[in-house]
């Protein structure tokens, strides 16, 4: 008998990819999916590629995760907190929502609704002492899907003292699988197809994350919509903290992923590609400086619900319980 596993918010696209990635890791027993709305529902009535599954959604609530030793967290945000708090002290839990990841309490309140529920390990393992942090921790806060495209690109400049911490600009597009499962007119495909569209510029709830975590102390952070199920492609551009070359900051990115299994450094002139990352845990950079305004730049590319959200959850949980950090997950995408 493997680790025994649950998924609440099963319903949801990354409760789905959760789902998939649990089925097919050599460690884990799904014991539980749970949902609201579709509790009693098969879960392939609303994952019809999950049928093998032979699974059924529950109700979410304490009672039905707590025979888990790990649950997984893929609630909207607010909602962690309440099921968490309930859930007993030997049962590992991963939320992929926000409940979990600011440490101040006025960030939160600047961006979401209802208190701020306290503060967990933050779940990206590639930070400087992360992983090891992560590995001690009960409690972990996987990362926002914008935010870990951002970090990943500008966390390392800014650490070794390439990039300003003042004046980040991000421009970030995204798959409309970021915006959830719920029936919202502008994610019809009749409203997508065909269509780029800015969605709450200058006030998306990952801003203060990013700060955090990378330490810069002005961001201006534009999401765009984009008509494709999945992935994030990110333009992070920040003003240089001394004279530096594409080399220096393509150097200071590959001595800090090093090893990572998951973030990769594209070979000079090549860009990243979201379909490249497609179905993977695999991060994607290549650098460069900007001719005219001198800034640096630095693109990154993911799978929203991968890197993004289900596939970062699980390699945190490999952790959690001493694993092989890569143990079913793959830096390989899907093409076409």
């Amino acid at each position: 008998m493997g680790v025994r596993v649950a998924v609440a918010g099963a319903s949801g696209y990354a409760g789905g990819e959760l789902l998939r990635l649990l089925a097919g890791h050599p460690e884990f027993e799904i014991v539980a999916a749970t949902a609201h709305a579709n509790a009693g529902e098969p879960v392939a009535a609303v994952h019809p590629h999950l049928g093998a599954l032979g699974l059924t959604f529950g109700k979410t609530d304490a009672t039905t995760l707590a025979d888990a030793d790990l649950v997984f967290l893929a609630l909207p945000h607010g909602e962690s907190a309440a099921i968490a708090n309930q859930l007993p002290a030997h049962v590992r839990v991963v939320d992929l929502a926000a409940d979990h990841r600011l440490r101040d309490p006025r960030g939160w309140a600047a961006y979401y609704a209802g208190p701020h529920a306290g503060t967990w390990t933050y779940g990206l393992p590639e930070l400087p002492g992360q992983r090891a942090e992560i590995a001690a921790s009960t409690r972990v806060a996987a990362t926002g899907c914008y935010a870990v495209a951002t970090i990943l690109a500008l966390a390392p400049l800014i650490k070794k003292g390439l990039a300003s911490p003042d004046d980040v600009v991000v421009v970030a597009s995204s798959g409309t699988t970021g915006a959830g499962r719920g029936l919202k007119p502008h994610l019809m495909a009749s409203e997508v197809m065909g269509d780029l569209s800015a969605y709450r510029v200058g006030e998306h709830q990952h801003t203060p994350e990013i700060k955090q975590a990378t330490g810069a102390r002005t961001l201006s952070f534009t999401p765009v919509l984009a008509p494709m199920p999945r992935g994030i492609l990110a333009t992070v551009t920040a003003v240089p903290a001394a004279t530096v070359s594409t080399v220096d900051v393509r150097a200071a990115l590959s001595e800090s992923y090093a090893g990572e299994p998951f973030v990769r450094l594209l070979p000079e002139g090549v860009w990243p590609h979201t379909a490249a990352t497609l179905g993977s845990n695999a991060c994607h950079l290549q650098a460069g400086l900007d001719r005219d305004s001198g800034r640096l730049v630095v693109v990154s590319a993911i799978d929203n619900l991968g890197k993004g959200a289900a596939g970062q959850a699980v390699q945190c949980a490999n952790l959690m319980l001493g694993q092989p950090e890569t143990l079913g997950l793959t830096a390989i995408g899907v093409n076409p």
